[in-house]
């Protein structure tokens, strides 16, 4: 299986684990206003990637979507979850349950292209390396790009599973 072929080759070793852990625990501390951030520079970046959101999708000023008590609540969702998958990164049969559970909803129930997990994990990335520069190393940075890679892999397996586009 794909995602059991991805882990033997990229897995994620106990020190890169606790690099990732360490350094989301900073960006975990202020979760919703970081979460937020992430959010509006995706839409800012694809703004195609508002037309799943009914609630915000027709919002353009940034200063508008950091207001929105709906995409704030998203925020928080999205960012509960990646902090569940860090939480439980040396426990892999979790990894994938979450992991499986956002990709399902997403791809079933909301029928969000999978292609957007990567470009919000990519955004992920940027926000965080920008926000929290003194912590995101080199070291940090092929960490969190292992991190990107897992849930992507997780993701879209689930996609392919339920048989994706429906």
């Amino acid at each position: 299986m794909e995602i059991e072929r991805w882990e033997r080759s990229e897995e994620i070793s106990d020190a890169e684990r606790k690099v990732i852990q360490e350094t989301w625990s900073r960006v975990y501390a202020n979760c919703e206003d970081v979460g937020v951030s992430i959010l509006i520079r995706f839409f800012v970046n694809f703004p195609s990637a508002k037309q799943y959101f009914s609630q915000f999708k027709n919002m353009e000023d940034p200063l508008e979507m950091e207001r929105s008590l709906q995409l704030r609540k998203h925020a928080r969702r999205v960012m509960g979850a990646i902090n569940t998958v860090v939480e439980n990164l040396n426990d892999s049969e979790k990894v994938s349950s979450v992991l499986a559970l956002v990709g399902k909803a997403h791809a079933v129930k909301h029928k969000v292209e999978p292609i957007y997990f990567k470009k919000l994990t990519g955004v992920m990335l940027e926000v965080i390396a920008e926000e929290y520069a003194d912590d995101f190393t080199p070291e940090a940075h092929g960490a969190w790009t292992k991190m990107k890679t897992l849930i992507c892999t997780h993701v879209t397996a689930v996609y392919k599973e339920v048989g994706w586009p429906q």
